[in-house]
């Protein structure tokens, strides 16, 4: 049944000072009066101490809080109860056990969602990004997920229908009533909504790749000639040491990649093999991975010794010249060149985010 009573934690299971426990359904308040003494929903929305206490044995399990959010003023538009218990990993589950006792059902995964979407508490999109805020790695990711919760991309689509439902409403009047008084629809009149509801559509196609990045990462391609300094730039944006890194040309023979959250963005950062002519078979696999890579990036960091030309070979791994190159949709290609120590990347964000336009 999608009104029965249904329980569960809300919180993460663990040591912690609190843990929130909901309860919501048709019968929700008349479960947790069960469980909870004393139990008052009136007034709503209000916090009252209460002991949770096993239906069967009446052993006291906790002294909590709750709180009563009578439908349809709730998150699932349902009777909500929320109860807070003392954390860790024993007396929240005593309480949920206590309430499973008192007549609710265990919750399935999502399904406080669920009923949210099902009540018209929230739409998909919303409940979409209520899952992206819980995820969320990075502060972009977050602030991009309270966006949609906040209807941003639901308003959009809402705009969307009404145009098309216009365009339709034009035609199927053109062709149910040709001879009415008012006369037929004018062409220029279909074409201009059909134009608008068009270039709307292409609007929202042309931000998916951005919410892609956005969720998975841009890919940035750290890429150069042999003993450039990439593998060592590379583990200074991680601050951990995770490519090998020697002074023989040629140690990275595959690419090595790895999330990163850089001034608050997410990365997938690339370390690739060096791009030279080479006879190794091993190592022109190597360089065919890292063209790849290079064909796919957002970003693209390319290193080599500071003093040198682009097609000098003979500089020493002193110190590591980076040009920043994006390359995105609607964007103009923009390149900037800094002198950085690769054993630090000190200063290389900042600057690169001064000379290069945002993609976010």
């Amino acid at each position: 049944m999608l009104s029965d009573p249904i329980v569960a934690l809300a919180t993460p299971p663990g040591r912690s000072a609190l843990a929130l426990i909901r309860v919501s359904g048709r019968g929700a308040f008349d479960v947790a009066a069960r469980a909870l003494h004393p139990f008052h929903p009136d007034p709503p929305r209000t916090v009252r101490r209460v002991h949770v206490v096993h239906p069967t044995t009446g052993a006291t399990v906790d002294d909590a809080l709750a709180a009563c959010f009578p439908g349809p003023r709730s998150y699932t538009g349902e009777d909500l109860v929320e109860l807070s218990t003392h954390g860790g990993l024993l007396v929240p589950a005593a309480a949920v056990a206590a309430l499973v006792v008192a007549g609710g059902r265990p919750a399935r995964p999502g399904e406080f969602t669920r009923r949210a979407v099902l009540n018209g508490k929230l739409d998909l999109l919303q409940a979409e990004a209520t899952a992206d805020l819980i995820d969320a790695g990075s502060s972009a990711q977050a602030r991009w997920a309270l966006h949609q919760l906040d209807r941003g991309l639901s308003t959009r689509l809402d705009e969307l229908r009404r145009e098309l439902l216009e365009l339709e409403a034009l035609i199927a009047y053109e062709i149910d009533f040709p001879d009415e008084d008012e006369g037929p629809v004018a062409p220029e009149r279909v074409v201009r909504a059909w134009r608008a509801a068009r270039d709307r559509i292409a609007r929202l196609v042309d931000t998916a790749s951005e919410g892609e990045r956005l969720r998975e990462g841009a890919l940035l391609v750290i890429a150069g000639r042999p003993n450039a300094g990439k593998s060592s730039l590379f583990n200074a944006l991680l601050g951990t040491e995770r490519a090998i890194v020697t002074e023989v040309p040629g140690t990275t023979r595959d690419a090595v990649e790895a999330h990163a959250v850089l001034e608050g963005f997410p990365f997938r950062l690339v370390d690739t093999a060096g791009l030279r002519d080479s006879n190794d078979r091993i190592e022109r696999l190597g360089i065919e991975v890292s063209r790849r890579y290079l064909a796919a990036a957002d970003l693209v960091l390319f290193c080599r010794d500071a003093g040198c030309e682009m097609r000098d070979t003979g500089c020493t791994p002193s110190s590591t010249h980076l040009a920043s190159r994006i390359s995105h949709p609607g964007l103009t290609s923009a390149r900037a060149s800094h002198n950085v120590t690769a054993m630090t990347a000190r200063g290389l964000i900042n600057r690169s985010r001064a000379d290069t336009p945002c993609f976010w």
